[in-house]
C-alpha cells in the first residue's frame, strides 16, 4: 500500500468515525469464510456496517478524529473489525446472539455518544443499552402520569368543583 493510499485510507475512516457516534472494535480473527459471510449478513439485518481495518491506520484516523476515543487505541492489537451503526445497542446485540453459535467476535471496545467501554465483558451491558427511541418513549410515558392522573381525578368525581377539590385534597393527604 502506498503512502497515498494508506492517508486516503486514514481520511476515509476519519470521515466514517466523525459520521457516527455508535462505533465498536471486534475481533474476528479464526472465522472461516462462510461463518464470516454470516456475520456479515447478521450484521446488514440489524443495520450494523462491518469493515475490517488496518490497526495503524485506525489509530491515526482516531487521533486526527475530533471526539476523543480515550483508552479504546488501547485494544488496537490483533484483528480488528469495525462496526458502525445508528443505535447504541444493535452491534452489541449481533456479537451476543452470533456467539451462540461461535467463539467469536469477541468485544474489544465500543465507543458509544463520547462514552468508551473496554473489553468483552461490558458485552451485557451494552446490550442493555436503550436506543434513543426508547429513551424518549420512557419520557413520554413517565410525562404523561400526571396527566392521567388528573383526568381520572376528573372523571371519578362526576365533574363538580366540589368534587374535584374533594379528589385533590384526598390525593395529596
Amino acid at each position: 500500500m502506498t503512502r497515498e493510499e494508506k492517508s486516503q485510507v486514514i481520511q476515509d475512516l476519519t470521515a466514517q468515525l466523525a459520521e457516527n457516534s455508535v462505533v465498536y472494535l471486534a475481533d474476528i480473527s479464526g472465522l472461516d469464510a462462510g461463518t464470516t459471510t454470516n456475520l456479515r449478513r447478521a450484521c446488514f439485518k440489524a443495520g450494523v456496517k462491518l469493515s475490517v481495518v488496518k490497526n495503524t491506520l485506525l489509530e491515526k484516523a482516531m487521533e486526527s478524529s475530533d471526539k476523543d476515543f480515550g483508552e479504546l487505541t488501547g485494544v488496537l492489537k490483533g484483528n480488528t473489525s469495525l462496526m458502525f451503526s445508528e443505535t447504541g445497542n444493535a452491534p452489541a446485540k449481533v456479537i451476543k446472539e452470533f456467539r451462540k453459535k461461535a467463539e467469536r467476535p469477541i468485544l474489544k471496545g465500543a465507543f458509544i455518544e463520547e462514552a468508551v467501554f473496554i473489553g468483552d465483558d461490558q458485552l451485557d451491558a451494552l446490550v442493555e443499552i436503550k436506543s434513543k427511541e426508547e429513551l424518549i418513549g420512557d419520557i413520554i410515558g413517565l410525562l404523561q402520569s400526571p396527566a392521567k392522573n388528573v383526568i381520572s381525578a376528573l372523571k371519578s368525581s362526576g365533574g363538580t368543583i366540589a368534587g374535584i377539590v374533594k379528589t385533590l385534597s384526598e390525593r395529596e393527604g
